[in-house]
């Protein structure tokens, strides 16, 4: 069941999210956390500053509730789930940009002046890294 996968900082997109809250998949029958993966990854790869960020696939992240979902992670640094994405560019772009800013933080902290608009009022939860607890 469980994978061995890049340990770097990482964008853990739920591959199995609905499309919206009323479609589970579009007219190609692509679910929105397919088509949102495939954004992030094309981001990802084509422009440099990016790069540092792996995106990774996985089915169910168990945010159902809010379609669309992913893990911001990096070793030793707090997570974060974010949720209720539109599988498109715009939405991948401000993840990436945020888990860019993430990943270049101490402790996986991004100073709410340095997120982009886009992520704003997705956030689902916030974990600590093994081994520590937040204050």
């Amino acid at each position: 069941m469980l994978h061995p996968a890049d340990r770097g900082p990482a964008v853990v997109v739920c591959n199995t999210c609905r499309l919206s809250a009323e479609s589970r998949e579009d007219e190609n029958g692509k679910r929105g956390g397919q088509l949102l993966a495939a954004a992030l990854r094309e981001l990802s790869q084509n422009e440099p500053e990016f790069s540092g960020v792996a995106v990774q696939e996985m089915a169910c992240l168990f945010a159902c509730s809010r379609h669309c979902a992913v893990h911001i992670r990096a070793p030793d640094k707090l997570g974060y789930v974010l949720g209720g994405f539109a599988p498109d560019e715009k939405a991948a772009r401000a993840i990436l940009e945020y888990a860019s800013h993430h990943a270049k933080s101490a402790e996986g902290q991004v100073r709410y002046a340095d997120w982009p608009e886009g992520v704003k009022g997705h956030f689902i939860t916030r974990t600590p890294p093994e081994g520590y607890v937040a204050t």
